[in-house]
């Protein structure tokens, strides 16, 4: 389900992008939640209570706050939406893309043109949603990509993904949770209680640890370093690397 929000202090765009909305997802079968605010306070409001879209249509003129100051804000909150600002003018074009804007549709807003740029976005989002996992951090709801987590580890009851920049995330919640969404993916494995791997990034696996290719060591448990070897060499043969 692709859930998006419409943002913008006329109602007769609001009704025009619902009734685009509703005619895109009966005419290409996809399903698709959406929901209409009159202004960009009351979309700050939900989106800081935890409410979270995938698309964003923000208009970028509206009074009180504009578009442009609402998205910087959004993106305290939630980093991995696809924002599309809407506007009659292209004088905030420049502004729209340094709060990370996927589009900047100028209006009026053609149904031919609403539906290029509605299988576009859709695209990225399907590709993004197969490859990542969203989380709730502590500095917002963060979307990353599972190619670039080198490993996770859990301490109390935070749990720290490290990222192949360098960069590590705080998450609250379980291992065997986060376990249970990535393995679903493939290419993870978890050689110890409190640690995931992606064995993407494995060096070398001898009797105690796991070396990474960032030099981090993880724990292997006695009796465990056959099993976790045999999936290793499993996941190598079959991603085709070559081994010797």
């Amino acid at each position: 389900m692709i859930k998006i929000a419409f943002c913008d202090d006329d109602l007769l765009v609001l009704n025009e992008l619902s009734v685009l909305v509703d005619r895109y997802r009966v005419s290409h079968n996809r399903e698709i939640a959406y929901t209409t605010y009159n202004s960009p306070l009351e979309l700050l409001a939900g989106i800081e209570r935890g409410t979270r879209y995938d698309i964003l249509f923000l208009d970028v003129l509206m009074p009180g706050e504009n578009g442009i100051e609402t998205a910087r804000e959004i993106r305290t909150w939630d980093k991995s939406v696809k924002i599309i600002f809407l506007t009659s003018s292209e004088e905030f074009a420049v502004q729209s893309y340094v709060v990370g804007a996927y589009f900047y549709q100028l209006k009026p807003i053609w149904e031919e043109s609403f539906v290029r740029l509605m299988d576009s976005v859709l695209a990225e989002c399907i590709k993004s949603q197969s490859d990542s996992l969203i989380l709730k951090c502590k500095d917002g709801i963060t979307r990353i990509n599972l190619t670039q987590l080198e490993y996770c580890e859990v301490i109390g009851r935070v749990l720290l993904l490290h990222l192949s920049s360098g960069k590590v995330l705080e998450s609250s919640g379980s291992m065997e949770e986060l376990s249970r969404q990535i393995f679903k993916r493939g290419g993870f494995i978890r050689p110890h209680r409190s640690y995931l791997v992606n064995m993407d990034y494995i060096q070398n696996i001898s009797y105690r640890a796991i070396t990474l290719y960032c030099l981090t060591q993880i724990p292997i448990p006695r009796g465990k370093y056959a099993e976790i070897k045999q999936t290793f060499l499993e996941y190598a043969f079959q991603s085709e690397e070559s081994m010797l």
